[in-house]
């Protein structure tokens, strides 16, 4: 397996590239401004062929060059349908945009349990709702990896003060990752690499972060 994290945007967000080193089948997991060509670059000198573009959940900071990179690869978005609304008319979840972004109709939608094929790869969808309605995590069982998009980061979680954040859901979801095997390498939206063992706090997050 291929992975590599390319971090740009104002946010510094993390966009995630993942690919099968057999079919050389890829995979693009977030889009945040100016990491269009950081991610062709890649797809060029590592030999492969974009299938799809996944997206974690439809902050802006996180789909800036989802409409451009989709013009130009040819292939498929994935998304929640809860956070599908986003990405179509940025900033209609009403989080400031700070520049305009394009927006672009999702091709597929994400569903809890669903399995993605990506040559020999398989993600499994895990809807993880608190951060924004429709969040996702990635998971790739066989590789013990999770892209946790902004649900979880290290030692800390995604905001749950915007306004479509939905708080109650955050500590299902959490708890949901805290079963994953402790060894699991957890690739968040900003910031570096993590494990579930290092973060197995989030089966109590309620306790830690309610009082804020």
């Amino acid at each position: 397996m291929i992975i590599k994290v390319f971090t740009t945007g104002p946010a510094e967000t993390n966009s995630i590239l993942i690919g099968c080193s057999k079919t050389r089948h890829a995979a693009i997991i977030d889009v945040p401004l100016d990491s269009t060509e950081l991610i062709v670059q890649a797809l060029k000198k590592d030999s492969l062929t974009p299938q799809m573009i996944l997206l974690t959940h439809s902050h802006w900071d996180h789909l800036a060059d989802a409409a451009k990179l989709k013009k130009l690869l040819g292939v498929p978005i994935y998304v929640h349908h809860e956070d599908a609304g986003n990405l179509e008319r940025p900033g209609s979840d009403r989080l400031p945009l700070f520049f305009p972004i394009e927006g672009v109709k999702p091709d597929k939608f994400l569903s809890d349990g669903q399995i993605i094929p990506l040559g020999d790869l398989q993600i499994e969808v895990i809807c993880t709702p608190g951060h924004t309605p429709g969040g996702v995590c990635f998971w790739l069982k066989a590789q013990k990896i999770l892209i946790s998009g902004d649900t979880l980061f290290k030692g800390t979680i995604g905001n749950i003060s915007f306004p479509t954040a939905r708080p109650e859901l955050m500590w299902h979801s959490l708890k949901k990752l805290a079963k994953l095997p402790p060894d699991t390498r957890v690739f968040p939206g900003h910031g570096p690499e993590t494990t579930i063992k290092a973060e197995s706090w989030i089966a109590q997050a309620r306790e830690r972060f309610e009082e804020f």
